[in-house]
Formats: structure tokens, C-alpha cells, sequence
């Protein structure tokens, strides 16, 4: 849920979710449209069925348990390498080190000094990590990054580890560290009048009730642009987010 979803708008809707689903086997119990509909409010609405697939998976070749194991947790549908790795540290206190956004920016400057590949990126963030607190590591660098080591205006005068940086030690030469560097993010683009804005729409309505397939284009917001609309409605099929019921759109 809190991938690119901020906090506040998660932390209700987390708690609800696991009093519905609060187990694997719970939520492969249930319609994917059960799930979708549980997912409301949140975006990025194939993250719901990745997680009702992932469960499924759980429950048929995991006896129900979230795999304890880097590349059980890699074959779950919807699951990269972060959140693998983010699953190992905070379920099972592993030791590993995380990159994210926020922890990406600690590991490109305080640990390294330079940009980073994928791979060194990865390499630098396990080497950091204290052995046997992974898991007290990894709140520390989310939240560092997130209040101090900042993307625009990192406050490196408050820094608690500043005289351990590299960047900062450097005299924090330019280019930057964090700019080019994998695992963090570049900005979004805009919302309002994107595919994304039309799927949410769609989506929306069927977690109300079925649509009229000759509805989608009103729906979706572009009364004038049915071509679009119905390459949306395509992409929802094959996303397993809807399916087509005679001239009905419905959720599965």
C-alpha cells in the first residue's frame, strides 16, 4: 500500500484491509473483485491483484505462510526486489539493507559519495546495515531520508550521521548523488487528464456496479474519445482488473 502512496492516506485503510483479509488464506478466499473493492481510495488498483494473486500462491505452495526466502518472495506476483528485501527485514529481522526513495538517498551520499547502479546500490545499502538490527536500521534510514536527507534541501547541519557522510565530507561536490541513482524515484507525471486518471474512473465505477461497455468513454471522462476509452478497458482486462460480461464491464 505505501508504495508511491503516502502514509496518512494508508494507515486507515491498512487496518481496515487486515480486518477483512487478515491472513493469506483469507484474502485468496475472496473474489479479486472482493479485494479491488477493499483497495478503494488507494490507486494503483493492480497492486490489489497482484496481492489477492501473491496470496494465492501463498496458500498453494507456502501452506499459507508470507515465504521466509529471497527468491520464494521474488516469485510472488507484483513483488521487486524492494519489497522482497523490505518483507525479509521486517517480518524477519534479516540483515539487509533497503533502497527506496528516502533510503536511497542516504545510501548515495552518506554511504557512497557517488552515483549508483542498481547493483552497487544494493551492495553499499547490506554493507551499512549493523549486524542483528536490520530491522531498527531500516526505520532509521526511511526516516532520515525521509526529514533530513531530502531531495531538494537536504539539512545536513542536523544530520546525526553527517560526519560520517561521504557527500557531506566531500564538501558535497555536484553533481549530486542522488541524481541518476537507482532506486530513487523521478517525478510523476501529471495526473489530471493521464490514462492513469481514466482507469481510476473506471474502476471506481465498477466497484459500484457493472458499466455499460457503450459507457466507458463517459466514464473514463472522455466523452469525445472513445478510441481511448476502449484501449483502457483492454488494458483493465488483461491487468485482471475487470472483464467483459455480454456488453457489461464488471470487476472479477
Amino acid at each position: 500500500m505505501l508504495q508511491q502512496t503516502q502514509v496518512p492516506r494508508v494507515v486507515g485503510r491498512y487496518e481496515g484491509f487486515l480486518a477483512r483479509f487478515p491472513t493469506p488464506a483469507g484474502c485468496a478466499a475472496a473474489t479479486t473483485g472482493d479485494v479491488v473493492r477493499a483497495w478503494a481510495g488507494l490507486g494503483y488498483n493492480r497492486r490489489a491483484v497482484n496481492l489477492h494473486r501473491a496470496a494465492g500462491v501463498m496458500v498453494a505452495q507456502h501452506d499459507g505462510q508470507v515465504p521466509d526466502q529471497l527468491d520464494a518472495l521474488l516469485a510472488l506476483p507484483g513483488v521487486g526486489p524492494y519489497t522482497a528485501r523490505a518483507v525479509l527485514v521486517f517480518a524477519f529481522e534479516r540483515d539487509l539493507g533497503l533502497v527506496d526513495t528516502n533510503a536511497g538517498r542516504f545510501v548515495a551520499r552518506a554511504g557512497a559519495g557517488h552515483r549508483l547502479d542498481a547493483r552497487d546500490a544494493q551492495a553499499v545499502a547490506d554493507a551499512l546495515v549493523p549486524p542483528g538490527r536490520a530491522w531498527a536500521w531500516g526505520q532509521a534510514v526511511f526516516d532520515l531520508g525521509a526529514r533530513v536527507c531530502t531531495r531538494r534541501e537536504p539539512a545536513c547541519g542536523r544530520c546525526p550521521v553527517s560526519g560520517h557522510c561521504a557527500w557531506f565530507g566531500a564538501g558535497r561536490p555536484d553533481p549530486d548523488p542522488v541524481t541518476g541513482s537507482a532506486g530513487i524515484a523521478t517525478p510523476q507525471s501529471t495526473f489530471a487528464g493521464s490514462d492513469r486518471q481514466g482507469r481510476g474512473r473506471l474502476v471506481d465505477a465498477l466497484r459500484r456496479g457493472p458499466v455499460a461497455s457503450a459507457r466507458a468513454a463517459d466514464v473514463a471522462g472522455w466523452p469525445d474519445d472513445p478510441g481511448r476509452a476502449q484501449r483502457i478497458v483492454d488494458q483493465l482486462v488483461a491487468d485482471g482488473l475487470a472483464r467483459l460480461d455480454g456488453e457489461e464491464l464488471c470487476l472479477p
